[in-house]
């Protein structure tokens, strides 16, 4: 009995132990865009040729209109958690160093940086 009481004690432990690290956070690199456009917004802005509109512009657009901040690093588009962020539309359109935790293809945000120059 003591034992199987054992077991299942260190069964959970490396169960939580698990989940804890899955939780911890992690920096990406990538664009804060929009759910309506995705990775690219070609197909939106060819909707608007009257009116040139920049990444920042198009992104801030879907999302009054509708849509919800994305963070997209390399072709993969993840949700965002906290859309209230004011970080968000602050950074909109723009390629950031984005810090949070990750479940699934969704991401709480806790810090966007703009990534520093590179040096010559």
């Amino acid at each position: 009995m003591k034992s199987a009481l054992k077991s299942l004690f260190c069964i959970g432990l490396l169960v939580g132990l698990g989940a804890f690290a899955q939780a911890a956070e992690k920096t990406w690199t990538g664009k804060i865009s929009d759910s309506m456009c995705g990775a690219s917004h070609a197909k939106m802005m060819a909707q608007h040729t009257d009116a040139k509109m920049t990444d920042r512009e198009c992104a801030l657009a879907c999302v009054k209109g509708g849509g919800k901040y994305v963070f997209v690093s390399g072709e993969k588009v993840y949700n965002i958690e906290n859309q209230d962020l004011a970080l968000l539309q602050e950074h909109a359109g723009h390629t950031v160093r984005l810090t949070g935790e990750m479940k699934g293809d969704t991401i709480t945000v806790s810090k966007i940086v703009m990534p520093g120059k590179k040096k010559s």
